[in-house]
């Protein structure tokens, strides 16, 4: 339902690492890293974002950096298309060049680029559409990559969604795997006009893709696709696997035998949680080869016979070793920070997975690079050293219905002896997502509202509570067909925790959350009068309306087990405006315009429903806005109308 990621899901939103600073002290940003073969060049596309006048700055134009990757210095700078923003940078197998795609979403055109070893840029071909996830063939002569020709929006069910006007559902777009030659040309479609490809990998033949596709509205139907393989000659499609669960990034290992991939319980594409399978090449039925490991794995690559992985394992990010054959792993590396490597996963590797690099930060140190041979990693950029600290945290354990559950108390940095303070709770999207250390900044950006709530004298509650990724499988599965149930006691007892152990008055508690963040919210205030304010973020009211109103109702039948048409009753026992008279908490919502994943009308009910009880609530529906609230001027009012509304009923 939500990736936080990626998606202005709140939790992820409040502490979202591109924060703006003043201009006297930039905030530098990475993302999307690349190692070479060697180890030696990291690739990386960087940003510097600032302030200007007071108001939030436009998102800053950001490059593709070439850098040494023990030392960090710079080696060479790309940015051939001032008006695109980049993605996906590639190092071919051969080490001589660099690709990546530039998308002018203005002009509705994808260009894809190569950097070769004189520091010259070509642009290979552009496609009129969206393009993204650009990979060299094994012999470095082709390129492939993901394209949406003539596509009527941007991919991703977070994007804001299509003019739903004409005749609905006669039209789908359709990403496909389109291959370039390395000297340039036309692209040619590869994989079948019918099929959504989500991922792909090369065979290491270089004469095919393996592939998780399925027919239809890309939107909706990530929760039903299948693992397959695509033939580059002819583009058929052969299902190598049907599972009942979702899959993230298959892989083909080194010798063409086998497929891996992520599999288990999500949510969003791109929210990546579970255990590592492994399936013939030829078919079959996947293999888990990490059962009961304490964590949710985020990425996955081979290396030789081995796989190597990463996982959210606790509170800690971690690079696991796998042995697919024994089932055993070797944790390589771990810490307590946020990390994002690539769309391979949450740290890039070089071709003997010696070496390793990532984008991490945590509560204490704004965004780095890190790098260097496992199982020692170190910063290799320095440029946000400057910022300090805007909050202090800790990790909270406690337990609840016989689960350990986790979750982040953050603090102003002065407290009074003796005072007691008020607490907002920041229930996360997903639900298969989870609250991990990110950086608090101290200028506009996605860090502001925690900064400025902070700043007033607030504690910050994120709980990762039951349906969260890091704690295993069974614990991310445990909230199926229980919304609102396991959950939301965790969350409860987590909050009783809290009170017992930090300065925290219980009777000036606040809720807010995003998508299933705000549909908790929603169920928390129908079902407690312990909080006296809530923010509402494009959550869901009614879940029998919602299956027929969202984009993505694919999503609904591994939580709830069947549709809302064979089994009404488990919809609306989950559902907060089933229990409307109940509700007593002042709530502010707010939602985008064209929210494919929690459409306005669910905002509308519950918003209708409070009005009916009397109870204070306010509505703003953003203009043009989808699941994630992007405009600066929105996020601005957004964090204004928040913080006005709690300082009303808190302070």
């Amino acid at each position: 339902m939500i990736k936080p990621a990626v998606h202005t899901i709140l939790a992820a939103a409040l502490l979202a690492a591109a924060a703006q600073s003043p201009a006297a002290d930039a905030m530098h940003g990475y993302r999307a890293l690349a190692m070479s073969g060697a180890g030696d060049r990291i690739a990386a596309i960087e940003s510097v974002s600032g302030q200007s006048g007071g108001q939030a700055s436009t998102p800053a134009h950001a490059v593709i950096k070439v850098r040494d990757s023990a030392s960090g210095k710079v080696l060479a700078s790309h940015d051939p298309c001032a008006a695109c923003s980049y993605d996906f940078p590639s190092w071919s197998p051969d080490r001589s060049a660099l690709s990546f795609i530039g998308s002018d979403r203005k002009a509705g055109t994808a260009t894809l680029y190569v950097a070769g070893a004189d520091g010259k840029v070509a642009a290979l071909t552009t496609i009129k559409g969206v393009a993204n996830t650009a990979r060299w063939s094994p012999d470095s002569r082709q390129l492939a990559l993901l394209a949406t020709v003539g596509a009527r929006k941007m991919t991703g069910a977070t994007e804001a969604g299509a003019a739903q006007v004409g005749e609905i559902g006669a039209e789908e777009d359709e990403q496909r795997i389109a291959v370039v030659a390395r000297s340039g040309g036309d692209p040619r479609l590869v994989s079948p006009a019918d099929t959504f490809v989500y991922e792909y990998d090369w065979t290491p033949d270089g004469k095919g893709f393996v592939v998780t596709s399925a027919k239809g509205n890309g939107d909706n139907n990530w929760w039903v696709a299948t693992l397959g393989h695509v033939d580059a000659a002819s583009g058929a499609l052969r299902i190598l696997a049907s599972p009942a669960m979702q899959m993230n990034m298959p892989r083909m290992s080194k010798d063409g035998s086998t497929v891996a991939f992520i599999g288990g319980l999500m949510s969003d594409f791109g929210s990546v949680g579970g255990d590592v399978y492994t399936v013939p090449a030829s078919g079959g039925t996947p293999v888990n080869v990490t059962p009961g490991y304490r964590g949710s794995f985020n990425g996955v690559t081979w290396q030789g016979r081995q796989i190597v992985a990463s996982a959210l394992a606790g509170s800690e990010q971690a690079i696991v070793s796998i042995d697919p054959h024994a089932k055993t792993q070797r944790t390589l590396w771990s810490a307590p920070v946020s990390a994002a490597g690539s769309r391979d996963g949450r740290f890039v590797f070089s071709e003997n997975g010696a070496m390793a690099a990532a984008v991490v930060e945590d509560f204490g140190s704004a965004s780095r690079i890190i790098a260097g041979k496992l199982p020692t990693l170190a910063p290799i950029t320095r440029d946000n050293d400057g910022h300090k600290p805007q909050v202090s945290a800790k990790s909270i354990s406690w337990t609840n219905d016989n689960f350990n559950v986790q979750g982040w108390l953050l603090s102003p940095k002065n407290i009074e002896p003796g005072k007691k303070y008020p607490m907002i709770v920041v229930v996360h999207g997903g639900p298969a997502a989870a609250a991990t250390p990110r950086f608090v900044a101290e200028g506009e950006g996605g860090s502001a509202l925690i900064r400025e709530l902070t700043n007033k004298g607030y504690f910050i509650f994120m709980p990762n509570p039951r349906g969260s990724f890091g704690q295993g499988t069974a614990f991310s599965g445990a909230n199926k067909r229980d919304f609102g149930g396991g959950d939301w006691r965790d969350i409860l007892a987590g909050v009783d925790a809290v009170i017992k152990q930090a300065p925290v008055d219980g009777e000036r508690l606040g809720l807010t959350g995003h998508s299933y963040g705000g549909f908790m919210t929603m169920w928390g205030v129908t079902h407690s009068n312990r909080f006296k304010a809530a923010v509402a973020g494009a959550g869901i009211a009614n879940w029998i309306s919602y299956y027929g109103q969202n984009g993505i109702d694919q999503w609904m039948i591994p939580f709830f087990g069947a549709s809302a048409y064979d089994d009404p009753a488990i919809y609306r026992a989950a559902s907060p405006i089933e229990s409307i008279k109940q509700a007593k908490t002042p709530t502010l919502i707010y939602v985008g315009e064209r929210d494919v994943e929690c459409p306005p009308a669910q905002s509308t009910e519950f918003w209708h429903g409070l009005k009916a009880m009397g109870v204070p609530t306010s509505l703003v529906i953003y203009d043009g806005e989808g699941h994630s609230i992007r405009k600066p001027e929105h996020q601005k009012d957004q964090r204004q109308r928040t913080i006005a509304w709690f300082d009303k009923y808190l302070r």
